[in-house]
């Protein structure tokens, strides 16, 4: 036996390789049935001692086996014949002399054995259950594949992406349901002054929401405010409730359309802005936010609030990617100096303790983030003013990524969250409660 370029050297000895399993209902034969027995005779001293088929062992009546199928004729076949009946061989679409000549053959020749593994593995995928989820990558992935072909001629900023990747992604969430779904209870809730705050709405309700406070953006941009001319400045659940208040009827899924548009306006006007339009100023009444912070914000809430109504739905739905809840955690991380302080005038947080000139580094937090979107980052604690600085950390708190920002939403208790805490046990409190002030509808 030779090997495939004919030489004796690349031939090897090899396992034998079991072939595929095989179907019963095309191999057995199904042609035989067992002889029925036979009457009994009117004589019955008259003795039977054989019939055809039925055979009579010391007294006890049995079927004989039909006789077993002639071996089959195994054809003499060259190694580049065996080679090429091997796909065949994996689909068990060979007769039965060709399956005994290629298995004699996988024992003896080891190119062919390792080829017979990798095409029988092939198919076994043929045949695998697969989720018909598609990755929430994949949008990126193929966007990405694009771009490196062929550039935008005005591309997205990347400080937009993740607000342009969650909007998408909640998008595709809203064309998979039903109609009946887009009535489904959702129930928010978010903390003031500590207190838990629960509102009901539905999944038709949110999108509205979500239309509702994105109009701050629109409006700091010169584009249609969905609230109409003349609004004052509202905050974002004073602007929710009123945009609730004026519609005619309960929200439906009429709503997906006017905050898609939105949303693509908004991605496609900071686009030809040009440089400088992230340092815009967006105004949320009680306190405001640069432009590329404020989408960054606006990205984090439609990911928890898309999180929302997938849970009403039974829906699955994933986090974002690493690198984009970085960005989220980032963002909630810068502001938590300025929380903490507003916590400290309302007396909610403790006395500061050592202040510092602005810029100098002082007591700090190290709030260690794990997970996808995870690192590190250093809390000043008596000042927002102040820069946070490992050598003066004096507490550290460790947390997963999704969790955190499940802290920041409201969803979770400030009691509920670190998974590790050392150090000042009042910082922490102060952190992860400044941290939960964050959320609001």
């Amino acid at each position: 036996m030779t090997g495939a370029n004919g030489d004796a050297d690349d031939v090897a000895r090899a396992p034998w390789i079991p072939g595929p399993r095989r179907s019963a209902d095309d191999h057995a034969d199904l042609t035989w049935s067992p002889p029925t027995a036979p009457e009994t005779p009117a004589n019955p001293e008259s003795p039977v001692t054989e019939v055809t088929g039925v055979t009579e062992v010391t007294g006890v009546t049995g079927v004989t086996e039909p006789e077993p199928d002639d071996p089959p004729d195994v054809p003499q076949l060259t190694h580049r014949v065996l080679k090429s009946l091997l796909g065949a061989w994996a689909l068990s679409a060979c007769s039965t002399g060709e399956t005994k000549a290629v298995e004699d053959h996988l024992t003896e020749c080891a190119p062919c054995a390792e080829e017979a593994l990798r095409l029988r593995d092939a198919v076994a995928l043929l045949h695998e259950d697969r989720d018909l989820d598609l990755d929430p990558l994949l949008r990126s992935r193929v966007l990405e594949n694009c771009l490196g072909r062929r550039p935008a001629r005005v591309p997205v900023p990347e400080w937009v992406t993740p607000y342009d990747a969650e909007t998408a992604r909640l998008d595709a969430l809203l064309r998979d349901i039903g109609e009946s779904e887009w009535h489904a209870p959702v129930r928010l809730k978010w903390y003031e002054e500590d207190h838990l705050v629960r509102r009901k709405t539905t999944v038709a309700g949110v999108i509205g929401h979500l239309l509702a406070v994105d109009g701050l953006v629109s409006s700091a941009l010169g584009i249609k405010d969905p609230l109409g001319a003349g609004v004052p400045e509202l905050s974002p659940t004073e602007r929710t409730e009123a945009f609730w208040s004026a519609l005619d009827r309960p929200p439906n899924r009429a709503l997906r359309g006017p905050w898609r548009d939105q949303s693509h306006t908004l991605i496609r006007t900071v686009s030809f802005a040009g440089r400088g339009v992230g340092d815009l100023t967006v105004t949320y009444k009680d306190f405001a936010l640069p432009l590329r912070d404020s989408l960054l914000e606006r990205a984090f809430e439609c990911w928890l609030h898309a999180d929302d109504i997938a849970n009403a739905v039974a829906y699955p739905y994933a986090p974002p990617s690493g690198a984009h809840l970085h960005g989220m955690i980032d963002l909630a991380a810068r502001l938590l100096p300025a929380a903490l302080a507003g916590r400290r005038r309302s007396g909610l947080a403790a006395p500061a303790r050592q202040l510092v000139a602005a810029g100098a580094p002082g007591r700090s937090l190290h709030l260690e983030v794990e997970g996808a979107g995870g690192g590190h980052w250093y809390i000043a604690l008596d000042s927002p003013a102040a820069v946070g600085s490992p050598e003066r950390a004096v507490a550290q708190v460790a947390m997963d990524g999704v969790e955190f920002c499940q802290l920041v939403a409201g969803h979770i208790s400030p009691e509920e969250a670190a998974a590790g805490q050392d150090g000042d046990r009042e910082a922490i409190r102060d952190v992860l409660s400044a941290a939960a002030s964050l959320s609001r509808l």
